[in-house]
């Protein structure tokens, strides 16, 4: 039984639990003989709660057997990317410096899943302080893809998609400013959901409690699984305004139903630079899983898509530059050489600069809203060139222009505030490929809908034994 937990969705292993098929304790045991069986050849969770899992699990059976359920995830394992508090684990950024920060809470999505009756099993890896596309961090080391060793898993919950990938977790939590939950699920071949800005709270209890603007605008929290119905259940659970987030909101979980047919904007090639065609073809491939449910999909793209780009570019570029010394005190060689790359990329910026900015996203904002009261879903690719090889983005003074062209259809939902659902669509070449479902602000229902019909007609592709071991 224990061989067949851990492909199990975190929704099948609640059921089970609930029916008293299996324990907690053997589902908590499976994962962890899971990730002793393929964590050494990936490195996605550089630290595993055994014993504390362990207790838990045994704590959720007792009662079980009482006849109490804490919630919807009573007894199902929970992976946490390691830039969020877990009390009793340090908040690290993978970074040494913060090897020991040791937090005083719970981050409100940590309190919220174990609230459910999640138990946290493991923390997951991350390049340092979350600043690269690629997820090799200076405390923990490099994580490799479990589809090919020599690709990126991508950044920065590049740890937590390769542990869902590969069946050692069923759902986890990460982050995202710059496609962080998006971009790995790509390369991975999982799903994601990035909220709303203000849908799912955020705090710690760590210093520096708030972040500058950038983050404080654009940041968002979020969850990732292998189905888009622990997705949904997982924003069921996480959502809603929380007292120590100022900037998280009490909005409704679903909205009026557009007119139907929905109408979908679908960009195989998004504006600005190059998508590899087995990429397209993905992109296609989902509209056309759309058609057969019942939209009525349309090759369009929305407007402003390279200024979208740019305006979040620079707007990263300013804020981080300002605080550039403290950031490349903590970082490795190889991660402030792909932070430097990118700051020299947007170019300096004046305060003068950063207003106007702020304008132009307002600009781009209204253009946005506009093109959704026409396409409630936007349908493209997450990444416009496959899964890179490890250190491709630092090898060449053109690294970094090259990841920000792969990955140019993720940065405009930062920069808007925009939900989206990742789902694979399949494998080309032997590495996955995904689309993103994005909907206007607090529109994650629309999203969630849409990724659904995409996943029951494509499939899933995880999890995976790793490929070559």
């Amino acid at each position: 039984m224990g061989d067949l937990l851990w492909r199990k969705s975190a929704m099948e292993l609640a059921a089970l639990i609930a029916r008293r098929d299996v324990s907690s304790r053997e589902v908590v045991a499976a994962h962890l003989e899971r990730i002793a069986a393929v964590n050494p050849q990936i490195n996605a969770m550089p630290v595993v709660l055994e014993r504390s899992a362990r207790a838990d699990a045994d704590a959720a059976d007792r009662e079980t057997k009482r006849g109490e359920r804490r919630g919807p995830l009573h007894g199902v394992p929970l992976s946490i990317k390691t830039n969020i508090d877990l009390v009793g684990q340090p908040t690290t950024h993978a970074v040494p410096m913060f090897a020991n920060a040791m937090p005083a809470l719970d981050h409100p999505m940590v309190e919220r899943m174990k609230a459910a009756g999640a138990i946290p099993i493991g923390r997951t890896n991350m390049p340092d302080m979350g600043l690269r596309l690629h997820t090799d961090s200076a405390l923990y080391g490099l994580t490799r893809n479990p589809w090919n060793l020599a690709r990126t898993v991508g950044g920065s919950s590049g740890g937590e998609a390769a542990a869902l990938a590969t069946g050692m977790s069923p759902i986890g939590l990460g982050n995202d400013i710059g496609g962080s939950l998006r971009n790995p699920a790509f390369c991975c071949g999982v799903a994601s959901l990035k909220p709303s800005f203000g849908r799912i709270p955020h705090a710690s209890s760590l210093e520096p409690a708030s972040g500058p603007l950038v983050s404080q605008m654009m940041a968002v929290q979020g969850p990732m699984a292998r189905t888009v119905a622990d997705l949904r259940l997982a924003l069921s659970i996480l959502a809603g305004p929380h007292p120590r987030d100022p900037m998280s909101y009490p909005a409704p979980l679903s909205a009026p139903a557009p007119q139907t047919p929905v109408r979908v904007a679908l960009v195989p090639h998004p504006p600005g630079g190059t998508t590899a065609p087995a990429l397209r073809d993905a992109v296609k491939r989902a509209g056309a899983a759309l058609a057969a449910a019942g939209y009525a999909v349309e090759e369009i793209a929305p407007p402003m898509v390279e200024d979208a780009v740019q305006t979040w570019g620079r707007w990263l570029s300013w804020e981080f530059g300002v605080l550039r010394e403290q950031v490349t005190a903590v970082m490795s060689h190889d991660a402030n050489a792909f932070f430097g790359a990118f700051m020299d990329l947007f170019g300096p910026s004046t305060y003068a600069d950063s207003v106007m900015l702020m304008i132009k996203r307002h600009q781009i904002a209204r253009a946005w809203s506009e093109f959704f009261a026409d396409y409630p879903i936007i349908v493209g690719p997450t990444w416009c060139e496959p899964q890179f090889e490890h250190g491709y983005d630092v090898r060449n003074a053109g690294g970094a222009a090259d990841v920000v062209n792969l990955m140019r259809f993720v940065t405009p939902m930062n920069l808007l505030g925009l939900p989206v659902v990742c789902v694979p669509t399949g494998v080309a070449a032997g590495l996955p490929t995904g689309v993103q479902v994005i909907g206007d602000r607090f529109r994650e229902d629309l999203c969630l809908a849409a990724g659904s019909a995409i996943e029951t007609a494509l499939g899933r592709i995880t999890p995976i034994d790793v490929v070559g071991a």
